[in-house]
């Protein structure tokens, strides 16, 4: 049984870049994606504010030299972009070398094109071909066609927690022998239907969110994609594979409190970080960084920080949420904090919590408000979903 999970490879497309390189260049420069809403005819695009990619489904179509005929939604588009830098990054060759996997997240799927033609498909047979591309599963089959990898494809949607899921489930195939290699990660476009599902829950922001804030009033929505490869030591020794960073350590759980809210004590956070440190064997006073989920709403600020409390008393390490870059994105959300969380330990840098003036008054927990640099070792990435799902993904340089 393989001890060590690799991660070799990083790709991802946000509202603060295409790349890797250019997700990292905006963390530095405290360059924010969020905006008034411009790619979707939405009644509320003068209300809100999202993080959306500038990039319209037309370019996204030439880029992946797609034909007329396709059914690709947005979320399989995106995704398929990032999950192929991932691979690049790799440098891999032949993405069946060894026993191969795809685990993909997402909670919009298809979705962005069935809105978009729901009132036309009894009229226009024409649309009818997005009706096959509108559940969750199809991004990923899309995904795994255009890498050629056909040994394990599945997908998770579990809320805002699916791709912490999806990168502990892969490590997960690959510590018991099952996998060699797992493509893992998510993707997720913005639609008119989290628009008004989040509308209808008064938890969006009007103006740029402020995570941990005391007077934060909502959250930025996003839309992104991300997606790590990761592979055994043994294939990391014979490819002579360079490791960027080391999965140490995670875990799932659920406070069963709500089908929206996070209970007041954070139990389900508590739990999660709690079995993650476990995995890892690692003590809280190892941890360098968190990046915290940090919606910005008042619900799940308050409890991350009591869950953050209970776990590290007094020894809080530096934290910040980079939701106020990119915006929630969803299933995509742990997977774009992943590679800022590598990023952050391959550069010793911890990115800023922007927006933030006050603490919140129950905890006094203070974010991290501009680039610090600081040795890094682990970092600790928090995750939480609808219905209670939270999910904690520990990073290391070195195992």
């Amino acid at each position: 049984m393989s001890k060590r999970v690799a991660i070799t490879g990083m790709g991802i497309i946000s509202s603060i870049g295409n790349s890797v390189e250019e997700n990292l260049s905006a963390l530095l420069k405290s360059k924010h994606g969020i905006s008034r809403i411009s790619n979707i005819h939405t009644r509320h695009k003068d209300e809100i504010m999202v993080g959306e990619i500038t990039l319209s489904n037309e370019e996204l179509i030439e880029q992946l030299n797609l034909p007329e005929t396709n059914n690709y939604s947005r979320t399989a588009m995106l995704g398929v972009i990032a999950a192929k830098q991932a691979v690049v990054n790799a440098n891999i060759t032949n993405i069946n070398d060894c026993k191969t996997g795809l685990i993909s997240a997402t909670s919009v799927g298809g979705m962005d094109m069935t809105e978009k033609y729901y009132y036309e498909y009894l009229e226009d047979n024409t649309n009818h071909k997005y009706i096959g591309g509108h559940h969750a599963g199809d991004s990923t089959h899309k995904i795994a066609e255009q890498l050629g990898i056909t040994n394990f494809v599945t997908t998770i949607s579990t809320a805002c927690s699916s791709s912490a899921n999806a990168i502990m489930l892969g490590a997960r195939m690959i510590k018991s022998g099952k996998l060699d290699r797992v493509v893992v990660g998510g993707a997720d476009c913005l639609s008119k239907f989290t628009i008004n599902g989040f509308k209808t829950l008064m938890i969006l922001s009007e103006t740029y969110c402020k995570p941990f804030d005391r007077d934060r009033s909502g959250l930025n929505l996003g839309e992104a994609a991300a997606f790590l490869v990761l592979e055994s030591e043994e294939i990391v020794v014979k490819q002579n594979k360079k490791v960027l960073a080391y999965i140490a350590g995670y875990g799932n759980a659920n406070d069963a409190f709500h089908q929206t809210a996070s209970s007041g004590d954070g139990e389900g956070a508590t739990l999660a970080m709690q079995a993650a440190f476990k995995v890892s064997g690692l003590q809280p006073n190892q941890i360098d960084y968190i990046n915290a989920h940090g919606t910005a709403t008042l619900n799940n600020d308050l409890s991350e920080s009591v869950a953050i409390q209970r776990v590290f008393g007094e020894n809080i390490p530096d934290l910040s949420s980079t939701k106020a870059f990119t915006g929630h994105t969803l299933a995509a959300a742990a997977a774009i904090e992943a590679v800022y969380s590598v990023l952050a330990l391959q550069n010793n840098t911890i990115f800023p919590n922007l927006n933030y003036n006050n603490a919140i008054e129950q905890t006094g927990i203070v974010p991290v408000t501009s680039i610090k640099k600081k040795n890094i070792n682990h970092v600790l990435s928090n995750s939480f979903g609808f219905g209670g799902n939270c999910s904690t993904l520990i990073f290391s340089k070195k195992l």
